[in-house]
């Protein structure tokens, strides 16, 4: 797989009318959710670039990252006369670049596709790295292939449109980031709060976030190995995220952040991982995300959904570790005395 290619935008309607350029095509097609359709659509709508593109929408938020959401963009692209040589623009948070990924992927065996990403969360993890897909059985993004977008265009005034719970969710996958980069990095995301200060900064440090996605996935582009760092985090996080998806769903970053609380428990008593600078990170993600609130009776269900988690090999629950800031263990596994008491600190810690 080749490096992925981002364009950090000062002129969206530059890079796009560039990168739609690029890709020769006889139709295009644009894919939003019912959310992106009111709030970011207008905003390129104008573009001489886009009137010939015809709008596709699918439902809203992860509960519509289904199977039949994939069937209704293929049924779409059908109906509208799409043949191998269309375009996509896909212009939404993570589900909509993700799900529109899989389904250009797959429609006539693959057409070509743009992501816009347009949410924070979306910007440093969803729409980089080439993965697609779906959920599927209860389970995040059981279904899926890896294929690149031809271009991701990333412009931070998408942002204006933001919410803070959802700005927080992406700023958790960048604290991830930083954990398995450097300490300078690591520092200076801990110093900042995407709440309180103007988003003006984020340009930067959104930048900075992609480089680190970008050269570990340029590095390990199927995940065979060191692109595993990018899992810190979310061999918990997916859990919690599964078993929220049974009561009231939450956003992908919270169960991101809840999952570093976990690992870098497992991260100290397995690796070594500084206790003071697992004490700093933990205080922060409590500060800004708060807890899922479980019991120990939720313990056997979200252990069996760790087992679920597609980088386990055989019996064994895998996870990413840190020996330190940017020291990465990878392949490493925790008996299940050892998660409980991880859960048990997550909980009260």
């Amino acid at each position: 797989m080749e490096a992925q290619k981002v364009i950090i935008s000062q002129d969206l309607e530059q890079a796009l009318s560039q990168a739609i350029a690029e890709c020769k095509h006889d139709r295009l097609f644009v894919l939003t959710d019912e959310t992106t359709r009111q709030l970011c659509l207008p905003v390129v709508a104008g573009y001489a670039c886009m009137q010939p593109a015809q709008t596709i929408t699918i439902g809203a938020t992860d509960t519509h990252k289904t199977l039949e959401s994939v069937g209704h963009v293929w049924s779409e692209l059908q109906r509208m006369g799409a043949t191998r040589h269309s375009l996509m623009v896909n212009l939404g948070g993570g589900m909509v670049t993700d799900l529109g990924g899989f389904a250009a992927s797959t429609f006539k065996r693959g057409i070509a596709f743009i992501n816009i990403p347009t949410t924070l969360l979306s910007m440093v993890d969803a729409s980089v790295g080439g993965k697609t897909g779906f959920n599927f059985g209860g389970l995040k993004n059981e279904i899926g292939v890896f294929n690149n977008a031809h271009s991701v265009i990333l412009d931070t005034l998408f942002l204006k449109t933001m919410d803070s719970e959802n700005l927080l969710s992406g700023y958790a996958e960048m604290l991830k980031h930083g954990l398995i980069s450097t300490e300078a990095m690591w520092t200076e995301l801990l110093r900042f709060s995407p709440l309180t200060t103007q988003l003006s900064p984020l340009t930067k440090m959104v930048a900075d976030s992609v480089a680190v996605k970008q050269r570990i996935v340029l590095e390990d582009p199927t995940e065979q190995g060191i692109r595993k760092a990018l899992n810190l985090g979310h061999t918990a996080g997916h859990a919690f995220e599964s078993l929220a998806l049974e009561r009231k769903p939450v956003l992908h970053g919270y169960a991101v952040a809840w999952g570093i609380v976990v690992e870098l428990f497992l991260s100290c008593i397995k690796t070594g991982f500084p206790q003071d600078k697992m004490r700093q990170t933990v205080a922060y993600i409590h500060e800004h995300y708060g807890r899922m609130t479980i019991t120990c009776d939720d313990y056997p269900r979200l252990l069996e959904l760790m087992h679920h988690d597609k980088k386990n090999t055989g019996a064994d629950i895998n996870f990413t570790l840190l020996g330190n800031i940017g020291d990465i263990r990878i392949n490493q596994t925790a008996t299940e005395e050892e998660i409980k008491e991880a859960l048990d600190f997550y909980r009260e810690g």
